[in-house]
């Protein structure tokens, strides 16, 4: 996802962070000092194409996990890239993921070394008079850090209990807690955030001037996740009235409270 004016398509969805220069280490820097500093841009994060849509501030990250439901864990195992797609949940600057104790992803994470996180949302088909300035508007996230291991029993339950709460928050008041044996059947592993960055794209397409008068639409098809009409698992159990927290179920809003934007696009 590239802007006009550069001999590159608009549609290309692997732009991310590149590491190709030396940078500073991430507590070098002015801005991450303080309860409010920025989780980048650091070696590994910053945005060096269309850095204009880069963001590093903690709002905007936070945002993103908060509103996403699976992320794409990627490790090394014997020099081989893995990348995998799971469940997650945000507490800080952690990121809680859980499997059966098995799970071989989670296993690998723990002794890989350096992990990474992303997240991505999108948000609109961006259709342009051209097929090389088709794109999306998106916000992601690409977080580095390091995997551990949760063992103690009441942080496995705590860690748990948020996993349900991000899917669906307000179910842990009635839904049963894990019970010992399931605690001891479940790996529980947190993510500490080392360094992150987040990139966005909203607006409309990026014309050439020449393309302007072609007799073609071009604008935005928005997206949006929706919640469909809940199904109950009445054959099966006992009949229960749908909590409000079913009824109106919706994922985080944005955390800016925007919709996508219909103005031209940001690059």
């Amino acid at each position: 996802m590239s802007g006009t004016g550069e001999t590159e398509p608009d549609m290309a969805l692997a732009d991310g962070p590149e590491a190709t220069e030396p940078d500073m280490a991430l507590a070098d820097r002015p801005e991450a000092t303080g309860p409010d500093m920025a989780l980048g841009p650091g070696p590994r994060t910053r945005v060096r194409r269309q850095p204009q849509r880069g963001r590093y501030d903690r709002d905007t990250i936070h945002g993103i996990l908060d509103e996403g439901m699976v992320c794409h864990l990627g490790f090394c195992v014997d020099s081989r890239p893995v990348v995998v797609p799971t469940a997650y949940a945000r507490d800080g600057d952690h990121i809680y993921l859980h499997g059966a104790l098995a799970n071989d992803a989670l296993r690998s994470a723990i002794t890989s070394g350096p992990v990474c996180i992303t997240v991505t949302l999108v948000d609109a088909v961006i259709l342009a008079r051209s097929a090389f300035h088709h794109s999306f508007n998106y916000r992601s996230v690409v977080a580095f850090g390091t995997a551990t291991e949760i063992s103690d029993p009441s942080d496995k339950h705590r860690a748990l209990l948020r996993l349900v709460d991000h899917a669906v928050p307000g179910r842990n008041s009635d839904a049963r807690p894990p019970s010992d044996a399931e605690l001891r059947a479940t790996r529980v592993v947190r993510f500490d955030i080392d360094e992150a960055s987040a990139k966005v794209r909203t607006g409309g397409p990026m014309e050439e001037p020449e393309d302007l008068g072609l007799d073609v639409w071009a604008g935005q098809i928005p997206l949006h996740l929706v919640a469909g009409t809940p199904v109950a698992d009445e054959p099966t159990g006992v009949p229960a009235a749908i909590p409000d927290y079913v009824a109106a179920y919706r994922r985080p809003p944005r955390h800016d409270g925007r919709e996508p934007a219909c103005a031209p696009g940001t690059g």
